[in-house]
């Protein structure tokens, strides 16, 4: 059985990984050394690493949205009368 404290830290590892590969596929990609089924081949797999990264980010905007609660749109001062 898991612990969401112990899920936080594989998730953030997990992110940086797919962030670190598409980087790379990036890198790869601008270099235009590649025959094109290669190309195709790891763009694909860029596309999967962005669609993932995306959700990550999406779940850690969700959770601090949750945490700060009601609160984010009162953030405004007091005004003076």
């Amino acid at each position: 059985m898991s612990k969401k404290k112990d899920d936080a830290p594989g998730e953030v590892a997990q992110f940086e990984a797919a962030l670190g590969e598409l980087e790379k596929i990036v890198g790869q990609l601008e270099r235009g050394e590649l025959k094109l089924e290669q190309s195709l081949a790891l763009f694909e797999r860029g596309i999967t690493l962005a669609r993932q990264c995306r959700r990550s980010l999406e779940t850690a905007e969700l959770k601090v949205k949750q945490l700060l609660g009601d609160g984010v749109e009162n953030t405004s001062l007091p005004k003076d009368n």
